[in-house]
């Protein structure tokens, strides 16, 4: 096989979670552009339903399905739903997050809530398509984690700009990285792979002053872009890892090397 081919999705099934955000839209616009048929799921279908048309408009095979990530039974008919549609799932994206917490000072209620999705939901959603994976002979799990979960957070980005950091993040995806680990182990001699791919900070029109501190922490001066995670997923989602499980791969211009 040409190492070119070994990067081709064709006739493959992908599911990205969260797949109208910030990560998600270009996680699903990467696979879908290799040719796997891509399914974008979360609770807001029509934000996500907009979004999968303006990529079917291109010409790529993109579905936008409903789910409630806090829910098991909402993920079990989200696997139901997809095999019934599509047959067997090659590719599963963790990236679906809740953000309830605003900060330390927060409530549990907050907390639980964050890890209802985050920890619990995380957890089923991986075991239902793993097991689903492991039963027809193999497949690729990429968690979306970040470099949250390699080091603590640096208050000195945020003085002055009325910013707090909340820890749930910190905490789940740290939590993350390890059942990676534990599902790489669990599944490999089944041909299931899992990785975690962690990125750096996402240019979202944050305050220049923010901005500015934060590019000068990275080696290549820049916050990540609507593009940089492309080719990592792809990567990870194809043949060309077919050696690479239980890895972390972080891709944040250098931020976490510094």
């Amino acid at each position: 096989m040409n190492v070119l081919d070994s990067f081709r999705l064709d006739d493959k099934v992908a599911l990205v979670t969260g797949g109208a955000g910030l990560y998600g839209r270009q996680i699903a616009e990467a696979l879908a552009e290799a040719g796997a048929k891509t399914f974008m799921a979360s609770r807001d279908l029509a934000a996500l339903e907009k979004q999968a048309q303006l990529f079917r408009d291109r010409g790529l095979n993109v579905t936008a399905v409903a789910y409630d990530q806090a829910n098991e039974a909402s993920i079990a008919e989200l696997h139901e739903q997809i095999v019934a549609r599509a047959g067997r799932v090659a590719t599963l994206v963790n990236n679906a997050v809740a953000r309830p917490m605003a900060s330390w000072s927060d409530s549990l209620d907050a907390w639980r809530q964050s890890m209802k999705v985050n920890a619990t939901g995380l957890f089923q959603i991986t075991r239902v398509f793993a097991d689903h994976m492991a039963e027809r002979g193999g497949g690729s799990i990429i968690n979306i984690g970040s470099i949250q979960a390699a080091v603590g957070p640096d208050f000195t980005l945020y003085e002055g700009l009325g910013w707090d950091i909340p820890p749930d993040y910190f905490f789940h995806k740290g939590g993350m990285v390890q059942l990676t680990r534990y599902v790489a182990s669990k599944w490999g001699h089944r041909g299931v792979r899992c990785n975690t791919l962690s990125p750096g900070g996402f240019f979202d029109n944050q305050d220049p002053v923010f901005v500015e501190r934060y590019c000068q922490r990275t080696f290549l001066g820049r916050m990540a872009n609507l593009s940089d995670l492309k080719g990592a997923v792809v990567f990870l989602a194809s043949d060309a890892s077919a050696y690479v499980t239980g890895m972390n791969l972080v891709v944040d211009g250098g931020y976490t090397a510094k």
